[in-house]
Protein backbone atom coordinates (compact mmCIF):
# COMPACT_ATOMS: atom_id res chain seq x y z
CA UNK A 1 0.00 0.00 0.00
CA UNK A 2 0.84 3.49 -0.88
CA UNK A 3 0.01 7.16 0.09
CA UNK A 4 0.48 9.99 -1.27
CA UNK A 5 -0.43 13.43 -0.25
CA UNK A 6 -2.08 15.53 -3.32
CA UNK A 7 -3.40 18.60 -1.23
CA UNK A 8 -3.74 20.10 2.34
CA UNK A 9 -5.26 22.85 4.32
CA UNK A 10 -5.56 23.00 7.46
CA UNK A 11 -9.09 21.82 7.50
CA UNK A 12 -8.99 19.24 4.35
CA UNK A 13 -6.60 17.10 3.12
CA UNK A 14 -6.44 15.08 -0.53
CA UNK A 15 -4.25 11.87 -0.93
CA UNK A 16 -4.01 9.28 -3.36
CA UNK A 17 -3.89 5.74 -1.91
CA UNK A 18 -3.04 2.80 -3.75
CA UNK A 19 -2.98 -1.13 -3.55
CA UNK A 20 -6.12 -0.68 -1.50
CA UNK A 21 -9.33 -3.14 -1.31
CA UNK A 22 -12.94 -0.59 -1.58
CA UNK A 23 -14.05 -2.40 1.01
CA UNK A 24 -11.62 -1.66 3.45
CA UNK A 25 -11.73 1.86 2.54
CA UNK A 26 -15.51 2.17 2.84
CA UNK A 27 -15.19 0.53 6.26
CA UNK A 28 -12.69 3.33 7.11
CA UNK A 29 -15.64 5.86 5.49
CA UNK A 30 -17.95 4.39 7.77
CA UNK A 31 -15.96 4.54 11.04
CA UNK A 32 -16.21 8.51 11.22
CA UNK A 33 -19.62 7.98 12.32
CA UNK A 34 -17.91 6.18 15.65
CA UNK A 35 -15.68 8.91 16.51
CA UNK A 36 -16.40 10.86 20.22
CA UNK A 37 -16.72 14.17 19.43
CA UNK A 38 -18.75 17.06 21.97
CA UNK A 39 -21.16 18.95 21.10
CA UNK A 40 -24.35 20.55 23.16
CA UNK A 41 -26.47 17.84 24.35
CA UNK A 42 -29.60 20.22 26.53
CA UNK A 43 -30.17 23.87 27.15
CA UNK A 44 -31.86 25.28 30.19
CA UNK A 45 -33.06 28.84 28.81
CA UNK A 46 -33.70 31.83 31.30
CA UNK A 47 -34.53 34.37 29.07
CA UNK A 48 -35.05 34.51 25.47
CA UNK A 49 -36.65 37.67 24.23
CA UNK A 50 -35.22 37.31 20.47
CA UNK A 51 -38.00 35.97 17.06
CA UNK A 52 -36.52 32.33 17.53
CA UNK A 53 -38.22 29.58 19.46
CA UNK A 54 -36.14 28.02 22.36
CA UNK A 55 -36.43 24.94 20.17
CA UNK A 56 -34.70 26.66 16.94
CA UNK A 57 -32.26 27.95 19.21
CA UNK A 58 -31.33 24.66 20.99
CA UNK A 59 -31.39 23.35 17.44
CA UNK A 60 -28.60 25.84 16.77
CA UNK A 61 -26.56 25.93 19.40
CA UNK A 62 -26.21 21.30 18.91
CA UNK A 63 -24.45 22.48 15.80
CA UNK A 64 -21.74 24.61 16.89
CA UNK A 65 -18.38 22.83 16.70
CA UNK A 66 -16.91 22.42 19.97
CA UNK A 67 -13.20 20.93 21.21
CA UNK A 68 -13.14 19.11 24.81
CA UNK A 69 -10.09 18.27 26.50
CA UNK A 70 -8.41 14.66 25.66
CA UNK A 71 -9.72 13.60 29.09
CA UNK A 72 -12.92 13.95 28.35
CA UNK A 73 -15.42 10.65 28.08
CA UNK A 74 -18.54 9.34 27.05
CA UNK A 75 -21.13 9.48 30.11
CA UNK A 76 -21.97 5.82 29.49
CA UNK A 77 -17.97 4.86 30.03
CA UNK A 78 -17.77 7.72 32.83
CA UNK A 79 -17.15 6.77 36.76
CA UNK A 80 -20.30 8.95 37.45
CA UNK A 81 -22.23 6.11 35.50
CA UNK A 82 -24.36 8.78 33.33
CA UNK A 83 -25.00 11.38 35.99
CA UNK A 84 -23.05 14.02 34.39
CA UNK A 85 -19.32 14.92 36.02
CA UNK A 86 -16.58 17.25 34.87
CA UNK A 87 -14.91 14.01 33.38
CA UNK A 88 -17.90 13.43 31.02
CA UNK A 89 -19.88 16.62 31.07
CA UNK A 90 -18.92 20.83 30.12
CA UNK A 91 -20.78 23.21 31.10
CA UNK A 92 -21.32 26.65 29.08
CA UNK A 93 -23.10 30.07 30.04
CA UNK A 94 -24.45 32.80 27.08
CA UNK A 95 -25.96 36.09 28.63
CA UNK A 96 -26.39 38.86 26.07
CA UNK A 97 -28.55 42.13 25.84
CA UNK A 98 -29.59 43.74 22.48
CA UNK A 99 -29.39 45.60 20.13
CA UNK A 100 -26.58 42.91 18.94
CA UNK A 101 -25.85 39.79 17.22
CA UNK A 102 -25.02 36.77 19.56
CA UNK A 103 -22.03 34.80 18.26
CA UNK A 104 -20.71 31.44 19.34
CA UNK A 105 -17.79 33.27 20.89
CA UNK A 106 -20.43 34.81 23.58
CA UNK A 107 -20.37 31.22 25.14
CA UNK A 108 -18.22 31.34 28.64
CA UNK A 109 -17.05 27.81 29.06
CA UNK A 110 -14.29 26.34 31.92
CA UNK A 111 -13.42 23.35 29.75
CA UNK A 112 -14.64 23.24 26.09
CA UNK A 113 -13.52 25.80 23.38
CA UNK A 114 -15.56 26.97 20.66
CA UNK A 115 -13.55 26.31 17.50
CA UNK A 116 -15.64 29.00 15.31
CA UNK A 117 -16.39 31.99 17.45
CA UNK A 118 -17.99 34.07 14.43
CA UNK A 119 -20.80 31.80 13.81
CA UNK A 120 -23.94 33.81 14.45
CA UNK A 121 -26.72 32.19 16.92
CA UNK A 122 -29.22 35.01 16.75
CA UNK A 123 -30.23 39.05 16.41
CA UNK A 124 -31.15 40.52 19.44
CA UNK A 125 -33.38 44.10 19.19
CA UNK A 126 -32.92 46.64 21.63
CA UNK A 127 -33.95 45.55 25.30
CA UNK A 128 -34.20 42.01 23.95
CA UNK A 129 -32.52 39.20 26.04
CA UNK A 130 -30.98 35.89 25.85
CA UNK A 131 -29.58 34.11 28.86
CA UNK A 132 -29.33 30.71 29.01
CA UNK A 133 -26.82 27.78 30.37
CA UNK A 134 -26.18 24.79 28.08
CA UNK A 135 -24.49 21.07 28.60
CA UNK A 136 -22.26 19.30 26.42
CA UNK A 137 -21.34 15.54 26.21
CA UNK A 138 -19.44 13.25 24.12
CA UNK A 139 -21.19 11.43 21.57
CA UNK A 140 -20.96 10.37 17.56
CA UNK A 141 -22.30 10.35 14.71
CA UNK A 142 -24.65 7.19 14.87
CA UNK A 143 -26.88 8.87 17.70
CA UNK A 144 -26.74 11.88 16.22
CA UNK A 145 -25.07 14.33 13.07
CA UNK A 146 -24.17 17.09 15.36
CA UNK A 147 -21.39 14.73 16.51
CA UNK A 148 -19.52 14.03 13.30
CA UNK A 149 -16.40 15.40 13.48
CA UNK A 150 -16.31 15.73 9.46
CA UNK A 151 -16.46 14.07 6.29
CA UNK A 152 -15.46 11.41 4.50
CA UNK A 153 -15.35 10.07 0.90
CA UNK A 154 -13.35 8.75 -1.80
CA UNK A 155 -13.17 8.51 -5.81
CA UNK A 156 -12.20 5.38 -8.02
CA UNK A 157 -8.38 6.73 -9.67
CA UNK A 158 -9.25 6.90 -13.67
CA UNK A 159 -7.14 4.76 -15.59
CA UNK A 160 -7.13 6.14 -19.27
CA UNK A 161 -6.27 4.98 -22.43
CA UNK A 162 -5.81 7.53 -25.44
CA UNK A 163 -5.77 5.65 -29.30
CA UNK A 164 -4.79 7.68 -32.40
CA UNK A 165 -5.69 11.32 -31.31
CA UNK A 166 -2.21 12.96 -32.08
CA UNK A 167 -2.91 12.10 -35.57
CA UNK A 168 -6.31 14.03 -35.64
CA UNK A 169 -7.04 17.99 -36.50
CA UNK A 170 -6.34 20.38 -34.46
CA UNK A 171 -9.99 21.34 -34.33
CA UNK A 172 -10.97 18.23 -32.96
CA UNK A 173 -8.63 18.01 -31.02
CA UNK A 174 -9.79 21.60 -29.28
CA UNK A 175 -13.56 19.69 -29.59
CA UNK A 176 -12.37 17.15 -27.19
CA UNK A 177 -10.67 19.77 -24.78
CA UNK A 178 -14.00 21.86 -24.81
CA UNK A 179 -16.51 19.00 -23.96
CA UNK A 180 -14.38 18.09 -20.96
CA UNK A 181 -16.05 20.23 -17.92
CA UNK A 182 -13.59 19.31 -15.23
CA UNK A 183 -10.63 21.11 -17.10
CA UNK A 184 -8.71 17.57 -17.15
CA UNK A 185 -8.15 17.47 -20.89
CA UNK A 186 -5.23 19.81 -22.71
CA UNK A 187 -3.61 20.03 -25.95
CA UNK A 188 0.13 20.77 -25.54
CA UNK A 189 2.11 20.41 -29.25
CA UNK A 190 -0.01 18.80 -30.96
CA UNK A 191 -0.65 15.92 -28.39
CA UNK A 192 -3.90 15.03 -25.89
CA UNK A 193 -3.12 14.66 -22.66
CA UNK A 194 -5.30 14.16 -19.78
CA UNK A 195 -4.67 15.20 -16.06
CA UNK A 196 -6.16 12.23 -13.93
CA UNK A 197 -6.71 14.18 -11.09
CA UNK A 198 -8.97 16.48 -12.41
CA UNK A 199 -10.84 13.82 -14.46
CA UNK A 200 -14.44 13.11 -13.06
CA UNK A 201 -15.07 10.04 -15.00
CA UNK A 202 -18.20 11.45 -16.59
CA UNK A 203 -17.76 10.26 -19.98
CA UNK A 204 -18.06 12.96 -21.78
CA UNK A 205 -14.62 12.39 -23.86
CA UNK A 206 -15.20 9.13 -24.34
CA UNK A 207 -18.57 9.14 -25.76
CA UNK A 208 -17.55 12.12 -28.12
CA UNK A 209 -14.86 10.15 -29.39
CA UNK A 210 -17.00 6.89 -30.14
CA UNK A 211 -17.80 8.18 -33.67
CA UNK A 212 -14.08 8.16 -34.80
CA UNK A 213 -13.05 4.45 -35.81
CA UNK A 214 -9.39 4.93 -34.71
CA UNK A 215 -9.22 7.34 -32.05
CA UNK A 216 -10.70 6.82 -29.17
CA UNK A 217 -10.87 7.63 -25.38
CA UNK A 218 -11.01 4.72 -22.87
CA UNK A 219 -11.85 5.69 -19.00
CA UNK A 220 -12.12 2.94 -16.38
CA UNK A 221 -12.35 3.23 -13.13
CA UNK A 222 -9.30 1.87 -11.11
CA UNK A 223 -10.54 -1.42 -8.37
CA UNK A 224 -7.35 -0.76 -6.26
CA UNK A 225 -6.37 2.94 -6.36
CA UNK A 226 -8.71 5.86 -5.61
CA UNK A 227 -8.14 9.47 -3.67
CA UNK A 228 -9.03 9.95 -0.59
CA UNK A 229 -10.81 13.73 0.74
CA UNK A 230 -11.37 14.58 4.33
CA UNK A 231 -13.24 17.76 5.49
CA UNK A 232 -13.16 18.51 9.25
CA UNK A 233 -15.47 20.66 11.01
CA UNK A 234 -12.99 22.07 12.88
CA UNK A 235 -13.12 19.58 16.27
CA UNK A 236 -10.21 17.23 15.18
CA UNK A 237 -7.75 17.96 12.16
CA UNK A 238 -8.19 15.55 8.90
CA UNK A 239 -5.23 13.43 9.57
CA UNK A 240 -6.84 12.70 13.25
CA UNK A 241 -10.33 11.65 11.54
CA UNK A 242 -8.68 9.33 9.49
CA UNK A 243 -6.10 8.00 12.37
CA UNK A 244 -9.48 7.85 14.70
CA UNK A 245 -11.54 5.42 12.20
CA UNK A 246 -8.40 3.23 12.01
CA UNK A 247 -8.46 2.71 15.95
CA UNK A 248 -12.52 2.53 15.68
CA UNK A 249 -12.18 -0.01 12.88
CA UNK A 250 -9.72 -2.17 15.19
CA UNK A 251 -11.45 -1.63 18.05
CA UNK A 252 -14.63 -3.14 16.56
CA UNK A 253 -13.02 -6.10 14.89
CA UNK A 254 -11.37 -6.82 18.02
CA UNK A 255 -14.60 -6.37 19.44
CA UNK A 256 -15.87 -8.83 16.87
CA UNK A 257 -13.44 -11.40 17.57
CA UNK A 258 -14.04 -12.34 20.79
CA UNK A 259 -17.95 -12.73 20.07
CA UNK A 260 -17.00 -15.25 17.69
CA UNK A 261 -14.86 -17.18 20.44
CA UNK A 262 -17.35 -17.36 22.69
CA UNK A 263 -19.42 -19.29 19.96
CA UNK A 264 -16.70 -21.92 19.76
Amino acid sequence: MKIEKLDKTKDKIKFLVNDIKNSLLNALRREVHEIPTIAIDTVEFYKNDSALYDEILAHRLGLIPLKAPKTFTLRKECTCKGKGCLKCTAELKLKSKGPCTVHANNFKSKSVEVVYGDIPIVILDKEQELELTAEATLGIGKEHSKFNPGLFWFNSYPIITLKGLDAESQEFKQAVVDICSSGAISVKDGKISINALKCDMCNDCVEFTEKKEKSKIDIKPSDNDFVVFIESFGQLSPEDIFLNSVDVLNDNLNEFAKAIKKLK
